[in-house]
């Protein structure tokens, strides 16, 4: 029996599903994120990625949802090339910040979405190299937002060194262009955790100037023959890993929650285990 793949939406609280999908009187922090996890059994956390936030809050988090709930949080930006060269002081302040939500044990992976400017290299890999230690046991999720890891002739040779060193690729579904910050549609488990991350495929507002949020890039409400091309690659997935995760970030109005209920209807479909 394969692993079931788990659904579940980049935030709870974007502005977009603030505005369109929580219904009236679900109007506070408390409220929302127990109303998510009525629908969810599974988040990604994008605001670290900004400001770290109080254990407290990180507290809370594990404290109002379900005990089987389960939290990936995006890494702060000093910890993947955002802002210079990464430190082992910008991984211990992040880990932290989680402290409460990974004592917790809700706490799973963290996303590693690296800057467009951390090209392969020897020295980036001696970089990814050292992302298990600074976050065991949390699982390190590698993203990369440059195509020069995975185009042809490097992608064999990517996915081995991910492989060999624990790291979990992110496979990504994003616009179908061949911008350099845009990496191939590659589904791949290079761990036992795979992990799949919808960004819509709107490519032309991907390297929009002058967005006020990130639902300006993200604005794609998936069609079911867009996300039909999943199933097979996702139940593939499921063969191959221990644990399946597919988060939504097409973060504009309430596309996300609407896409994952259209992957989930999909997959039950097919008979591929999902929540």
């Amino acid at each position: 029996m394969g692993a079931t793949v788990r659904i579940g939406t980049c935030s709870w609280a974007d502005e977009g599903l603030l505005e369109a999908w929580y219904p009236r009187g679900v109007s506070t922090a408390e409220k929302r994120l127990r109303y998510y996890a009525e629908r969810f059994d599974v988040v990604e956390v994008d605001s670290p990625y900004y400001a770290l936030p109080d254990p407290a809050v990180t507290e809370r988090w594990a404290r109002r949802t379900p005990d089987a709930f389960t939290f990936h949080v995006k890494a702060s930006a000093a910890m993947t090339w955002h802002e210079g060269e990464p430190t082992d002081e910008a991984f211990r302040l992040f880990r932290a910040s989680l402290e409460p939500l990974e004592l917790s044990g809700k706490l799973r992976g963290v996303l590693l979405q690296y800057h467009p400017r951390f090209t392969k290299s020897a020295e980036a890999k001696a970089e990814l190299a050292r992302a298990p230690g600074r976050l065991a046991p949390l699982v390190p999720l590698v993203e990369f937002r440059h195509r020069s890891w995975l185009d042809e002739p490097e992608r064999e040779d990517t996915l081995g060194f991910l492989e060999a060193n624990g790291l979990a690729l992110v496979s990504l579904d994003s616009p179908r262009t061949r911008a350099a910050n845009v990496t191939p549609t590659i589904a791949a488990a290079t761990h036992g955790v795979a992990y799949v991350r919808f960004h819509g495929r709107n490519a032309q507002t991907w390297n929009i100037r002058g967005a006020t949020s990130a639902a300006d890039r993200f604005d794609w409400l998936y069609s079911a023959d867009e996300l039909a091309e999943w199933v097979e690659p996702l139940a593939r997935l499921a063969d191959e890993a221990d644990e399946v995760y597919a988060l939504f970030n097409n973060n504009r109005d309430d596309f996300a929650p609407r896409s994952a209920r259209l992957l989930r209807g999909l997959l039950d479909e097919a008979g591929v285990p999902a929540t």
